[in-house]
């Protein structure tokens, strides 16, 4: 991998200023997309050991653990990180799948659109450190700071829209719009260490992909494991792409 650190970030952040205005214009101004009631029906609804949904619920544990993990590893200056911005990018991430863990077992423990919220409040938190130091480490430290900011209250937003109105036309922007965002970044040459996005990508990839098949994984497994409960535990995975790349030896201040 070339570092580049010396390479100038305004066209970069130009660009990326850019492609934030028209994932704002697309999440104002598309129609509503109101929560489709389905959502809530998952393929595995066993109780185990008195927890209702218990695949679904207690498949959270892998994002706690990674979570938990990453802020260790934040606490003890065991993360290579560029810059303060980066450091700050780090910890709303492992922060963030603290917060999925909570929110989503709370969430499966009785499905419901009042629930869903909690759950999602946490991916944004998540996806806001992911951005942020997507934008540090491939544009400037500056983009990463305002990316950050921008990411999360634009998240927030989007979860207390849906919220207020029961649409998901704001979050969905965030949430497919971010990452292809994040995609586009790659054609920048990195300016520091960080993540394994290829691995990162591909993780979210996959969980969706096995979210959309939660019955069908459910039904071919004859019923030992369903869609959804896999997405956690591939979803969860994705802290290795963070971790693994950007864990030093020593201690390392950041």
């Amino acid at each position: 991998m070339t570092l580049d650190p010396n390479a100038s970030p305004v066209r970069g952040e130009r660009a990326l200023w850019l492609a934030c205005g028209i994932l704002f214009v697309l999440a104002v101004g598309l129609p509503a997309i109101p929560q489709d009631p389905a959502y809530h029906d998952f393929a595995d609804a066993r109780t185990l050991l008195g927890v209702p949904n218990a695949f679904d619920v207690l498949s959270n544990v892998f994002f706690l653990a990674f979570g938990l993990a990453g802020l260790v590893l934040h606490a003890r200056g065991r993360l290579r990180y560029v810059d303060h911005s980066m450091r700050a990018a780090g910890l709303l991430l492992f922060s963030g799948f603290v917060l999925t863990a909570l929110g989503s077992a709370y969430y499966h423990w009785q499905p419901s659109d009042g629930r869903l919220l909690w759950d999602r409040l946490g991916m944004v938190v998540a996806f806001a450190g992911v951005l942020g130091m997507a934008a540090n480490q491939r544009v400037s430290s500056r983009a990463g700071s305002l990316m950050l900011v921008l990411a999360l209250v634009a998240g927030v937003v989007s979860v207390a829209w849906f919220a207020a109105t029961g649409s998901v036309t704001p979050y969905a922007v965030l949430q497919f719009g971010g990452i292809a965002l994040v995609a586009g970044l790659l054609w920048r040459t990195p300016r520091c260490i960080g993540p394994n996005w290829a691995a990162l990508i591909g993780a979210y990839a996959v969980a969706k992909a096995f979210e959309m098949a939660d019955s069908q994984i459910d039904a071919i497994s004859a019923g030992v494991v369903s869609g959804h409960a896999l997405k956690h535990v591939v979803a969860a995975f994705a802290a290795l792409a963070v971790i693994v790349p950007m864990r030093a030896r020593d201690p390392h201040p950041g």
